[in-house]
């Protein structure tokens, strides 16, 4: 997933893009870094990241004065904002995600958190999010998801709704094995 997203780094401490930079460069993003919130909004019109990483506390701009000129750019509607920052005051929390912003993440943190924290984020970026085909072939079998329909063979196959269900969770992973328990849930109140 990583492959070709783009993550701006904006902090006024060298040592902070260089660690930022370093591991999310290290895990397959496309980085930039900006040390103010004036270069900050000047990449980010430019470079049109997927992800903005941005400190809270800088001089000039402050990043909750850069999220809120973004937040008012109809090109930057679809960027997820996550504010870093050393600040751990519930307000600070309260104002940076009430401005716009999409995380709030602590200083110092460690790399495999901020890996995974920006994974996450990610998963919520719209142009990211997988969509599903609403017709999959496996072989000689057709699964059309949109309307509930299955052809073998091109001869149509009547499914119950289970078992369409079943059929539909043992296609989300080709090449899984699935266990039978957990897969059915009991939906009859016990006596």
């Amino acid at each position: 997933m990583s492959e070709g997203v783009k993550v701006l780094i904006v902090d006024d401490e060298e040592d902070i893009l260089e660690f930022l930079e370093y591991n999310l460069s290290k895990a397959g993003y496309t980085v930039r870094t900006a040390s103010d919130g004036e270069k900050g909004l000047q990449a980010a019109r430019t470079f049109m990241p997927h992800l903005i990483i941005l400190d809270i506390m800088m001089p000039g701009l402050d990043g909750i004065e850069v999220c809120e000129q973004l937040r008012a750019d109809e090109n930057q509607s679809d960027t997820l904002i996550a504010f870093l920052t050393a600040r751990n005051e519930s307000f600070t929390q309260i104002s940076a995600l009430e401005m716009g912003g999409d995380d709030f993440i602590n200083k110092p943190i460690k790399p495999s958190v901020l890996t995974s924290r920006v994974k996450a984020l990610l998963r919520r970026h719209p142009s990211l999010i997988k969509k599903k085909k609403s017709t999959e072939t496996f072989g000689n079998l057709v699964v059309n998801f949109e309307n509930f329909t299955v052809e073998m063979d091109g001869k149509s196959i009547l499914l119950a709704k289970k078992e369409f269900d079943l059929l539909t969770l043992l296609t989300s992973k080709p090449g899984k094995v699935f266990k039978r328990v957990g897969i059915f849930v009991c939906t009859k109140k016990p006596l």
